[in-house]
């Protein structure tokens, strides 16, 4: 839960703004990079709607391109986007930084909250 110790959101892809698995956020972040989103058809198409495309590989950033079911720290002010617009990705709590709170209400954030284990190959679907 946020505000507990934070839980790492994704190692592969490896996210977080200083790329260590982790939400965390510090001076160096402007963005803020603090939700741990898991990545949904949908979210992936509206943030290149907005500019932010997260699909697209960028190799000389070791940035991969992101698929539905990856989990990715993103910007607090884009998922809100995201979600105004009827477009946000579920959300691991657990893995969301409290800075998170700044720019959106926890109560939204637990509306998209989803329990994901580090091993989504492991769920029995």
């Amino acid at each position: 839960m946020i505000g507990t110790q934070l839980e790492p959101c994704g190692v592969d892809p490896v996210t977080g703004f200083f790329r260590d698995g982790d939400c965390k956020t510090g001076p160096q972040d402007p963005g803020s990079h603090t939700i741990c989103a898991v990545m949904t058809g949908e979210f992936l198409e509206h943030q290149r709607s907005i500019g932010n495309d997260l699909s697209t590989p960028v190799p000389h950033f070791r940035f991969p391109g992101l698929v539905p079911g990856d989990r990715w720290c993103v910007t607090a002010r884009n998922w809100l986007r995201a979600h105004l617009d009827g477009a946000a990705a579920p959300v691991v709590l657990a893995s969301t930084h409290a800075a998170a709170l700044d720019i959106v209400p926890l109560e939204i954030l637990e509306q998209y909250a989803v329990d994901v284990p580090h091993d989504p190959g492991a769920l029995d679907v």
